[in-house]
């Protein structure tokens, strides 16, 4: 029987792709495009979107938000919140090109900020606990209004569209980044809209995912504890808080972060020695409620590294290689060859095995 697009569900479907400078080295964004192009049949036209870091050198010291608007009002609503709050340093609609298969645009504005120091001061909370909980509120309280990315030097670009579609509507080749990262989505249990696209951003943390979240609802009535607010229709999202929560007000290490959210069997923890045995055991029962169940690989961006992380079974493709200084992570080998065809190494991560990279210097680009 011939099957309609929609009949059929295909779960390992999504797909994901990274490019990682660790000399700092900065590229524009045609090579990740090409690389998520060649997974085209992973993805169904329901979200793509990238995010890149080091794009914004002349405004480094300065938060970049991105925001969706579905009306002036809301547009007119936002900015009166933003300035209350912040000095807003420049503001501009984000650069666009129009493209045959990317419809429905809601208004795409960019605003570089800085928190007033009154507000700040009146706040009680450190600069960046500020500016999550700010964008946390608008986003949970303001109708039509949508602020999807708030970190200092990087940005996300997403939309409702296949993924390289979406790079070329934000006309990514006028961006340079040390590191990329991109998804295609193929949605199966949430619905596709320009807010559900990935990547999930809050402060300098994104994260790409392919795969379901078994533990979506007992990871977020925990993480919801905390101040954080999932409304953006996917699981996804709970991601992204999960590790803000455990690096930035807990002070994680991200191998500490990967041993939580992939946290090893217990079988597996009872082999280690009796440090690392102990080390694991604290983790898992500390944090229990964070541990993300399901099949997933996700990649993790933050200023100055990135990382990738399968689900401890393995149930969604990885791959890693690495050429000179730049490594790259894709859900098929072929989105790598493409854009590298001569590596020095490659492999594919065992299940719960991540893999962290960062800039060689340790320094914020």
């Amino acid at each position: 029987m011939l099957q309609k697009e929609g009949q059929v569900r295909i779960p390992a479907g999504c797909a994901i792709s990274g490019i990682f400078h660790k000399d700092g080295a900065r590229e524009n964004g045609t090579r990740i495009i090409d690389s998520i192009r060649t997974m085209h049949d992973r993805s169904n036209g329901l979200g793509g979107g990238f995010a890149g870091y080091g794009i914004y050198p002349e405004y480094a010291d300065y938060y970049a938000f991105h925001v969706f608007f579905d009306t002036q009002a809301a547009k007119d609503e936002c900015e009166r919140e933003i300035e209350k709050h912040f000095d807003i340093v420049n503001l501009s609609k984000i650069p666009t090109r129009q493209h045959p298969r990317i419809t429905d645009e809601p208004m795409i504005w960019r605003y570089f900020v800085a928190p007033l120091p009154t507000k700040l001061a009146a706040s009680q909370l450190d600069e960046r606990e500020f500016v999550a909980r700010f964008v946390i509120r608008i986003n949970h309280t303001l109708d039509g209004a949508y602020i999807f990315s708030s970190g200092k030097n990087m940005g996300v670009f997403k939309a409702n569209g296949f993924p390289e579609d979406v790079g070329e509507y934000y006309m990514l080749e006028n961006y340079e980044a040390y590191s990329w990262t991109c998804h295609g989505r193929y949605p199966t249990n949430t619905p596709g809209w320009w807010g559900g696209a990935h990547p999930f951003a809050l402060l300098d943390t994104t994260v790409v995912h392919n795969g379901e979240i078994s533990s979506y609802d007992a990871n977020r009535r925990f993480i919801e504890m905390f101040g954080y607010s999932c409304d953006l229709l996917t699981d996804t999202e709970v991601i992204t808080y999960i590790i803000d929560y455990l690096g930035r007000k807990l002070g994680l290490t991200y191998p500490e972060i990967s041993n939580v959210i992939a946290a090893p069997f217990w079988s597996t923890i009872e082999k280690q020695e009796p440090r690392e045995r102990e080390r694991l055991t604290y983790l898992r029962n500390a944090f229990a409620s964070l541990m993300v169940t399901g099949p997933f690989s996700i990649l993790v961006g933050y200023t100055g590294g990135l990382m990738a992380l399968n689900d401890r079974l393995k149930l969604r493709s990885m791959v890693v290689g690495e050429k000179d200084e730049t490594v790259y992570i894709a859900s098929e080998e072929c989105a790598i060859r493409v854009i590298a065809p001569e590596l020095d190494k490659i492999w594919a991560p065992r299940g719960g095995e991540a893999v962290i990279v960062n800039l060689n210097d340790g320094g914020n680009k």
